[in-house]
């Protein structure tokens, strides 16, 4: 019966796919694991407890959290719910506005930010834009510029190339007529072009007739095909998404146009006149090809990156003008239809969900190339990864946390010089909705008590509760109010670094079994830590038993550890090994090995031979396993 001596050093390859399980001699599976729940991947290889969740305050209902970052003096957390902005400063509450997105459609809401203003659009209701003032916030409506009267916005003929428009004047009223049925009630309000010269549409008679305001005089009143609409309208549909890139306001797509760019003029934003095409005037073109190409996002980075239901595209032009403007596309993977989840920039590189919901693409151009690749970041660890919802990172962390559509957090720990590329999954008591990054703070939006809250959360190293509050008192005491969010709910409470029985709230209050100074109070959860079994390479071959005779858990600023090697998950003492129970005063933090001797054989070669399931809210990290086997031969 050899003995085998493995030493697990790193988990850098995250939680992978058990489908890797007959794959031992893969770089991934040595450096991976089977299960990794609640906890942060190290670059140096360990794994360490999640930060808990520090409560916020509740809002009205589901919806989706934006960053605002004026400066990195000042930052904002928006969160959108049903027909309302709130805004928050510094976690603390600053302004509350209406906003006219219903709670159905905040899933197709884009946004883009420069300085004090925040661009925000979706395809059915007008674009607003977010500004901030010396007196505070204001929702505004979109205005493009205008030139006496005239707006210089984008313009599209929705009609048939033959479908003709006459007028029956040049000034002042008139009527206009169309050879066939191009109006609808909601054109009332809307603006025309007809032989370069802009009417605004008062009042709506028939499909073929409409009345109108002449703004610039008309050149004649004979039939004509040379006219067209605004491209943004009720009738029509507004833009899906916008950026900034060289000096011009960029908007990618409508709810009719969904394929066409338009570029405002050069250093005019909302100014969208294409003039004679001089090299500063606006530019506009259809993205054509052999597929649709409806336009998910727009990205401004080295190039205009833009992110299709079909495919990936790149923007040239140095600088862009209407002369040097170029389209090419580099790859066909596609982004999601349903709803919007916003690209994000780690180190040059563009992550986004391709159209099928299972992969987080890296879009990295190569000088080698001279074009852009994709990489699929998610090709071991696909079942961490089913149907994302929204995306963030955080560039302190190192980690892209992935919302998933069943409310679990995907977490990418991302190191690209490091080679390190690795997932885990964060599970808490309710359903994780939202999720951005506002400087160095991480907030969520989380439903919980079966959705009957809803509340914003940021992750907080001092914690090890999710939900959670701290409280300190002068003189210690029993009694611990301010937990409103938390009615009903069966809490876990650390009271003076000591672990305290669960309570229940009640009336916003909890009574504690001791006295305690200072007190963190919130929800329970559990990180589990689970290896791959033995590599059938270096364990002689599949279908053979395999017994762990004794395990070596590197530990590092621990105060917990709950350790099941084949005789039940039982808490393993810091102090002492075989000591039951080390609750019963504040644990030490410990740095060091903790030896374990396992117990009976294990026939089924694709179960792991240790696990670590901890819900006990004090600090652990794991920095290494040696594990000593025996085999059957």
């Amino acid at each position: 019966m050899p003995r085998i001596r493995q030493v697990k050093t790193t988990f850098t390859a995250g939680e992978v796919s058990r489908s890797l399980l007959g794959r031992g001699d893969l770089k991934a599976y040595e450096n991976g694991a089977i299960t990794l729940r609640n906890v942060f991947i190290q670059p140096t290889g360990g794994v360490t407890r999640r930060a808990g969740l520090r409560h916020v305050d509740t809002v009205s209902g589901a919806g989706r959290l934006i960053a605002f970052e004026f400066n990195t003096e000042q930052t904002y957390l928006l969160a959108v719910t049903d027909s309302q902005i709130t805004i928050y400063a510094e976690g603390l509450l600053d302004t509350i506005l209406a906003a006219p997105w219903t709670a159905a459609q905040i899933a197709q809401l884009s946004w883009t930010q420069s300085a004090d203003t925040l661009l925000l659009c979706h395809p059915a209701v007008p674009p607003k834009k977010l500004v901030r003032t010396a007196s505070g916030f204001a929702l505004e409506d979109w205005t493009f510029f205008d030139e006496d009267g005239v707006l210089r916005q984008p313009y599209y003929k929705f009609a048939d190339t033959p479908v003709t428009l006459s007028a029956s004047g040049t000034s002042g009223s008139i009527t206009l007529t169309a050879s066939t049925d191009v109006f609808e009630s909601g054109h009332a309000g809307t603006r025309l072009r007809i032989g370069g010269k802009e009417v605004a549409i008062t009042a709506y008679n028939s499909p073929t007739v409409v009345t109108a305001t002449v703004l610039e005089i008309l050149g004649g009143t004979s039939a004509t095909i040379d006219w067209a609409e605004q491209a943004f309208s009720s009738v029509r549909g507004y833009p899906v998404s916008v950026a900034f890139h060289q000096d011009r306001l960029v908007i990618g797509g409508s709810r009719d146009l969904p394929n066409r760019l338009w570029f405002s003029k050069s250093g005019d934003l909302f100014n969208f006149d294409l003039g004679t095409g001089l090299d500063d005037e606006a530019i506009e073109f259809a993205i054509l090809s052999d597929q649709v190409n409806a336009i998910r996002g727009i990205v401004s980075g080295r190039h205009l990156q833009v992110f299709t239901s079909g495919a990936e595209w790149m923007v040239t032009g140095d600088p862009l003008t209407p002369a040097t403007v170029q389209i090419r596309r580099q790859t066909r993977i596609g982004s999601v239809v349903a709803r919007y989840i916003p690209p994000v920039n780690v180190d040059g590189a563009t992550l986004f969900v391709s159209r099928n919901g299972e992969q987080i693409q890296e879009f990295l151009y190569t000088d080698i190339e001279q074009a852009y690749q994709t990489t699929d970041l998610a090709l071991v660890s696909r079942h961490i990864l089913p149907t994302p919802v929204d995306q963030d990172f955080n560039q302190k962390r190192r980690i892209l946390f992935v919302v998933r559509d069943d409310g679990k957090l995907a977490a990418l720990t991302l190191f690209r010089a490091e080679q390190v590329a690795a997932w885990s999954l964060h599970e808490t008591q309710g359903d994780f909705l939202s999720v951005t990054v506002v400087g160095d703070t991480v907030y969520v939006l989380v439903a919980r008590d079966g959705g009957a809250v809803h509340a914003i959360e940021s992750f907080d190293d001092s914690l090890n509760l999710d939900s959670a509050l701290t409280g300190e008192a002068g003189a210690p005491t029993v009694n611990w109010s301010g937990l409103d969010h938390l009615e009903g709910l069966a809490v876990s409470i650390v009271a003076d670094g000591v672990v305290q029985a669960d309570k229940t709230v009640a009336a916003g209050a909890v009574v504690l079994d001791e006295a305690a100074s200072s007190v963190e109070i919130g929800l329970a959860y559990t990180h589990i830590v689970e290896p791959l079994p033995p590599s059938a390479v270096d364990s002689g071959g599949a279908g053979r038993a395999v017994r762990l005779v004794e395990g070596v858990f590197r530990i590092e600023d621990t105060a917990a550890l709950r350790l099941d090697v084949g005789r039940g998950a039982k808490d393993v003492s810091l102090r002492q090994l075989g000591e039951d129970d080390i609750l019963d005063a504040p644990a030490p933090l410990t740095t060091g090995d903790i030896r374990v001797r396992g117990l009976g054989w294990q026939a089924d070669g694709t179960d792991p031979l240790w696990r670590i399931e901890q819900s006990t809210p004090l600090p652990f990290t794991l920095l290494s396993v040696t594990t000593e086997l025996k085999v059957n031969d």
